[in-house]
């Protein structure tokens, strides 16, 4: 994991604390757009190293991708 990525993580602990829209705050940040920021924290997610710095809000970030997966899922059914 590079500073990016330790950077990424603790946006998503703290992201709440900014006032406006997180995706206006992700471009400001970071640099990215918000889809490749979001390509990003997902392929962080994967990341035995990421689980290991910011256990917590892997997994939760984890569950929520797995719900929004399996809402496709069953709406493309």
């Amino acid at each position: 994991m590079n500073d990016t990525d330790h950077a990424i993580l603790a946006f998503e602990l703290e992201h709440w604390q900014y006032q406006g829209n997180k995706e206006r705050v992700i471009q400001e940040r970071f640099g990215f757009s918000p889809n490749r920021y979001y390509q990003r924290l997902n392929r962080l997610l994967d990341e035995p190293e990421a689980l290991k710095q910011q256990p917590a809000l892997v997994k939760r970030l984890l569950d929520q991708r797995d719900k929004r997966a399996q809402r496709r899922t069953a709406r493309d059914v």
